[in-house]
C-alpha cells in the first residue's frame, strides 16, 4: 500500500484497487479500523464496531460492484443477524437482530464488508444525534456543531474519511438534512425503490426509504443499482427503471431543462442568507448552462403537509412505545424512553384514527399536486435546511420545557397539549430549521441534497433537488453534471477538517 491514500478514493475506486489486486480488502478494512480508533473518540459517530466480523468477511470471496469496500450500517432498520440494533435507545440495549434486514442482504451481494454501526438519536425522531444513551454526535467540519439527524453518525463517518460510504435512512429528511450538514452527497429515493423488509413493508407509512450517503455522485448511483428492486413484503413498488443510475451519472442531461425554484420557507419561518445564497448561486449556474429557471413556490400548503408529517409522526411513535413491550416482556414506561419520546407517544395516543387517516388523504392530494408541477418544471430547488448546523446542544428543551414534557408524561395529558394547540408550536419549533424536506417523503417523490455552498465560518449547507416519481435518472445526470462545478469542488477542496 506504499503511496496509497485511502481517503482520496470513494468506494468505487477503492473497488477498482481491490479488482486490480492492487490492495487487498484485508487492508481497506485495516485502514478504516485504524481511522475510526483515531478519530471516532472525537466525533462519537460510531457506537458498535464489528472489527472481527468484518476482518473474517475480507478474507472471504467477495463479488460485486463493491467487492471490498468497508461501510458502516446506521443503528436503525438496518439489522445483522446476531448483531445489536438499538435504535439509539437504552430500551434496546440487550436486543439482537433475528436474520440480516433485506436492505443488508443486498448489500453483501454488492461485496461491501460491515464494520460497524453509526449513532442516531433515539428512534430516528429528530434532526439532530444527540441520543441520551451514547451522547452526541460531533460534526467533522466543526467539532462544536451537530451533523444533523436522524444519519447523523453516517454522515460523521463518510465526512471524515473512515468510510466512502454508510447506511442511512430517510423519513422527513435523514439522508439529506446530514448531507448538508456534512457536505455529502445525499439522495431519497422514489417511495418503493428500496427495500424496507423482511420485517416491515412500509416504513413510516411510506414516508421513510433507506438508501446511503457518501462522498461522490457515482457511489450513490451504483448502490441504489444494487438496492433496488422487488421487495416480497413491499407495500410500495416504485415506476420501474430499466437503466443503469451509474451510467445515468455519468451522462450530461443534454437537452435544456425547466427549473423552478424558492427560498422562501413552506411555513413561514425565517430561512438564513447563507442557505438562501446557496440556492441562488445554483440556479444561476443553471442558467448559464442554458436552463430554463423560474421563481416559483410548490402548489402544496407547507403547513398542512407539516400537520399531516407530524400526526403520522406522533401515531408511529405511539405505535413504537406500543410494540416495545414485545421487546421489554413488559408494557413500556416513561422510564423507558427520552422524555420527549414519551411526549410524542402521548400525542400519538391522543391522535384518533380519523386525523391518521385524514392526514395520509393530505399526501395523496400533494403527491397529485407534484405531479402536476413536475409536467411543467423537471426539478424543483430550495435550500436542504433553512440555517446551518446548530451547534451541540443548541435545540435541547429548555428547563421550562422540561419539566412541562415530564409533568406531561406522569399526568398522561396527551389530549389536553392537544387541544392546547402544542402541535402547532411543535411544527414551529421542530421544523423552522428544517422545513423544506419533508414535502418529498410524504408525496413519495426523489430527493437529493447537494454540497454547493459553505458558510463564513466553514460549515457547509446545501441545495436540495425534487424530481417527479421515479426519475432518480434525471437528479444523478444533474448531480454528475453540478460535481464537476467550481462551487461543488470549492466545499470538496476545504474538506475534512482542513477549514
Amino acid at each position: 500500500m506504499e503511496g496509497f491514500k485511502y481517503k482520496d478514493y470513494d468506494g468505487l475506486g477503492l473497488a477498482d484497487l481491490v479488482k486490480k489486486k492492487e490492495v487487498q480488502p484485508l487492508e481497506l478494512v485495516e485502514e478504516a479500523i485504524r481511522l475510526t480508533d483515531s478519530l471516532n473518540p472525537k466525533m462519537n459517530a460510531v457506537i458498535n464496531k464489528m472489527y472481527e466480523q468484518a476482518r473474517n468477511s475480507a478474507g472471504q470471496k467477495l463479488t460485486g460492484a463493491f467487492a471490498g469496500v468497508p461501510m458502516f450500517l446506521k443503528d436503525i432498520s438496518q439489522e445483522i443477524a446476531g448483531e445489536p440494533i438499538t435504535a439509539g435507545s437504552g430500551a434496546f440495549l440487550k436486543y439482537r437482530a433475528k436474520e440480516d434486514s433485506e436492505y443488508a442482504r443486498r448489500l453483501r451481494q454488492a461485496g461491501v464488508v460491515f464494520l460497524g454501526q453509526t449513532n442516531v438519536p433515539e428512534f430516528a425522531l429528530v434532526a439532530v444525534t444527540e441520543p441520551a444513551h451514547y451522547g452526541p454526535t460531533r460534526n467533522p467540519w466543526n467539532l462544536d456543531h451537530t451533523p444533523g439527524g436522524s444519519s447523523g453518525g453516517s454522515a460523521a463517518a463518510v465526512a471524515s474519511g473512515l468510510v466512502p460510504i454508510a447506511g442511512a435512512n430517510d423519513g422527513g429528511g435523514s439522508i439529506r438534512i446530514p448531507a448538508a450538514y456534512c457536505g455529502l452527497f445525499g439522495l431519497k429515493p422514489t417511495r418503493g425503490r428500496t427495500p424496507v423488509g423482511p420485517n416491515y413493508g412500509r416504513a413510516w407509512q411510506g414516508a421513510s426509504v433507506e438508501h446511503v450517503l457518501t462522498r461522490s455522485v457515482r457511489d450513490s448511483a451504483a448502490m441504489l443499482d444494487a438496492l433496488h428492486g422487488h421487495e416480497k413484503a413491499g407495500a410500495f413498488s416504485a415506476p420501474p427503471f430499466e437503466g443503469s443510475y451509474l451510467s445515468a451519472a455519468g451522462t450530461p442531461l443534454g437537452k435544456k431543462r425547466r427549473v423552478a425554484f424558492s427560498v422562501k420557507s413552506p411555513i413561514g419561518t425565517e430561512v438564513d442568507a447563507d442557505c438562501r445564497e446557496a440556492v441562488l448561486k445554483t440556479v444561476l449556474l443553471l442558467e448559464s448552462m442554458g436552463h430554463q429557471i423560474e421563481e416559483v413556490e410548490s402548489p402544496v400548503d407547507g403547513h398542512k403537509i407539516a400537520t399531516s408529517y407530524l400526526t403520522m409522526y406522533f401515531g408511529e411513535t405511539a405505535a413504537l412505545l406500543k410494540s416495545l413491550g414485545e421487546v421489554l416482556e413488559r408494557k413500556a414506561t416513561a422510564a423507558d424512553v427520552e422524555p420527549t419520546t414519551w411526549l410524542l407517544g402521548l400525542l400519538g395516543k391522543a391522535t384518533s384514527a380519523e386525523e391518521f387517516v385524514l392526514s395520509l388523504r393530505e399526501w395523496d392530494r400533494a403527491a397529485l399536486s407534484m405531479e402536476t408541477f413536475h409536467e411543467t418544471y423537471d426539478f424543483y430547488i430550495t435550500p436542504t435546511t433553512a440555517h446551518p448546523p446548530a451547534k451541540i446542544g443548541e435545540l435541547e428543551p429548555s428547563s421550562s420545557e422540561k419539566f412541562l414534557i415530564s409533568t406531561v408524561g406522569k399526568l398522561g395529558l396527551g389530549g389536553v397539549l392537544k387541544k392546547a394547540g402544542i402541535v402547532d408550536q411543535i411544527v414551529q419549533k421542530n421544523l423552522a430549521r428544517t422545513p423544506f424536506t419533508q414535502l418529498a417523503n410524504l408525496t413519495g417523490q426523489p430527493a437529493m441534497s447537494l454540497p454547493l455552498h459553505l458558510t463564513k465560518d466553514c460549515l457547509p449547507v446545501g441545495v436540495q433537488v425534487m424530481a417527479a416519481r421515479g426519475r432518480e435518472d434525471l437528479l444523478f445526470q444533474l448531480a454528475g453534471e453540478l460535481e464537476q462545478s467550481e462551487m461543488w469542488q470549492d466545499v470538496r477542496k476545504n474538506a475534512l477538517w482542513d477549514c
